[in-house]
């Protein structure tokens, strides 16, 4: 059995490396819309989940948490009562910034004092924090203008991404979206080529189980799926100085897993499609929502509640999480594992599709 798995898998990367075009359009891309991307992309938001730490019991903080919170820019999601509680928060993305008003707020606006607040923002997402530290500074300044004491001094922290360096955000996003396109690709090229190339009937004749023909086609998609992956890896550590802060074993478990989720699902595509171009079709009529709904471009929490339920379905919302993690923080096992095991049984689950799918195409 696995000497037949191992032909098959090495007649499916010959035949992938030996077409120049192929062979371009595997190597290039990556790296092309990494420029691209890392240099011209910007994205804005809506809306902004915010905690709301508050150690002064005085009637001036009661004032400014009343401005955050009838403020349609901000969202009070949660009211920590210490350091570690907003920590929590943050790292869990639960809360995008924390609002931390200390004790002797109301005292110093009392006694002429300059009070002052603090703000952290996660800068995983830095032009998220960017917008974030430009609404809090406006309701801070509306608010002074409103007293007649000294104006209020705002401390910015940008956690994860000190600098605010958008590349920092977006290319750990394209280590997660590249690499599932290309494996999705592979995995649905590979049966419609054989029935265009007239080999498909060939391949039914041969001692290869539909077992084995699902192996052996969705191994080479993972393997071109893990290549793409890491050339983006390469390019954010080594051209654009990315840290990587996280577990590598993690990161590669995780992306492991990614890459079974989609080649079972090119694989599937594959499977119904009867010619090339239907495959490659069925590939782009998957690819837009999925990265629409990922959290990719535009914040999942913006999304109405119908169709952010619907991203919780997608593999690569989960990859966004982990990658992020691994790259900007050192994110924990455990909740890491919290982002891997949707991605594993969205595997399971398209695995047995594409199963069913390959066995009643060679029936």
């Amino acid at each position: 059995m696995f000497a037949r798995v191992l032909a098959l898998v090495l007649k499916e990367l010959a035949s992938l490396w030996k077409d120049t075009r192929t062979r371009m359009v595997l190597l290039l891309p990556p790296l092309v819309q990494v420029m691209i991307f890392a240099y011209a992309a910007s994205f804005e938001i809506r809306n902004v989940p915010l905690a709301v730490w508050n150690e002064d019991a005085g009637i001036a903080s009661r004032d400014l948490t009343a401005r955050f919170t009838g403020s349609p820019r901000f969202t009070v999601v949660a009211t920590p009562d210490n350091p570690a509680a907003a920590a929590t928060l943050i790292d869990a993305k639960t809360a995008a910034a924390v609002l931390h008003i200390p004790q002797g707020f109301s005292a110093d606006f009392a006694a002429g004092r300059t009070p002052r607040v603090q703000l952290l923002l996660d800068a995983r997402r830095s032009n998220t924090a960017l917008l974030i530290s430009g609404y809090a500074a406006t309701i801070i300044t509306s608010y002074a203008l409103g007293t007649t004491t000294p104006p209020l001094a705002l401390e910015t922290r940008d956690w994860f991404n000190p600098t605010l360096e958008p590349q920092w955000f977006i290319l750990p996003g394209l280590v997660a979206v590249l690499s599932l396109m290309m494996s999705i690709l592979v995995g649905a090229l590979s049966l419609a080529r054989e029935r265009e190339l007239g080999t498909f009937e060939q391949m039914l004749v041969t001692p290869l189980r539909p077992s084995e023909v699902l192996a052996g086609k969705a191994i080479p998609a993972v393997v071109v799926g893990l290549l793409e992956a890491h050339i983006v890896v390469g390019a954010a550590v080594l051209w654009f100085h990315l840290p990587f802060a996280g577990s590598l074993v993690l990161f590669e478990i995780a992306l492991f897993v990614y890459m079974l989720a989609g080649a079972a699902l090119g694989l599937a595509i594959s499977a119904f499609a009867r010619t090339q171009q239907q495959a490659i079709l069925g590939v782009f009529v998957f690819a837009s929502p999925a990265i629409i709904l990922s959290g990719f471009a535009a914040p999942v929490e913006n999304m109405p509640p119908g169709v952010e339920w619907i991203s919780r379905i997608d593999p690569i919302r989960y990859m966004l999480i982990i990658a992020r993690g691994v790259f900007l923080q050192a994110m924990p096992a455990e909740v890491a594992l919290t982002a891997i095991w949707p991605m594993a049984l969205a595997a399971v689950v398209l695995m047995g599709l594409a199963v069913v799918a390959v066995r009643r195409a060679v029936s």
